[in-house]
């Protein structure tokens, strides 16, 4: 009996040009979506953040709309694209664009630090620089799509514009919910007891994370260690 042929795991699997550092550089990108999810799955399990659940929902509900675009207007790859699966719209570009656009409207609408006697938050203007950096980098995935020969500029240009529409809605219904009590309800359960679900983020500096609980605790410690 031969040994049946391999197949290629087409999650990590890209082409590009060896000889072309820019084609190379695209590549990394194109696993950026990939990194993202590893990035939401450990924030979600360390810190059980509401913020981050609500996040990572929406981003989940933009790839089935994303799934469901693509079967509906069956849009062909370029011919240069080796690979499977229909290009409209650029599932990359409309992911990439989600998270950005998310972010950006929690840095600056929704996240109001306050500052602690060890640390001093971000300013404004600091969120905002933070803000066009995660939206310059999503306009770089979105591109290298395009320079790798996945999608054509309309298909790229079609998933930014998803994933930023998706994202309006998505913030718009999450401020509905922390508005309207659900998220304070939720929080109240007991499931949400059970998992150690928390609502910090928005008020507590990303940065802090819990400093100046230790710095406090370490304190108190030499106290003792003074003492005696």
């Amino acid at each position: 009996m031969e040994d049946p042929p391999l197949a290629s795991l087409s999650l990590t699997h890209v082409h590009y040009n060896p000889f072309d550092r820019v084609s190379y550089l695209c590549a990394w990108l194109a696993l950026v979506p990939q990194g993202l999810c590893v990035i939401y799955a450990t924030l979600i399990w360390s810190n059980r953040e509401i913020e981050i659940m609500l996040m990572f929902a929406g981003q989940m509900g933009c790839e089935a709309l994303n799934w469901l675009l693509k079967r509906y207007i069956k849009e062909e790859r370029p011919r240069e694209m080796h690979g499977k699966g229909y290009g409209m719209p650029s599932s990359h570009a409309q992911f990439v664009t989600f998270f950005s656009v998310t972010l950006t409207f929690f840095l600056l609408f929704r996240h109001v630090p306050h500052p602690t006697e060890t640390h001093t938050p971000f300013s404004f203007i600091q969120r905002l620089l933070l803000s066009v950096l995660a939206l310059a980098s999503a306009a770089a995935v979105a591109a290298s799509r395009i320079y790798l020969n996945y999608h054509t500029p309309k298909q790229v240009l079609v998933g930014c514009a998803a994933g930023a529409i998706s994202a309006v809605l998505w913030f718009g219904f999450t401020t509905y919910l922390r508005r309207a009590g659900w998220v304070e309800w939720a929080l109240e359960t007991e499931l949400a007891r059970l998992a150690r679900v928390r609502d910090l983020v928005v008020q507590e500096d990303l940065v802090d994370s819990g400093w100046a609980r230790w710095v406090e605790r370490r304190s108190r410690a030499n106290g003792l260690r003074k003492q005696q």
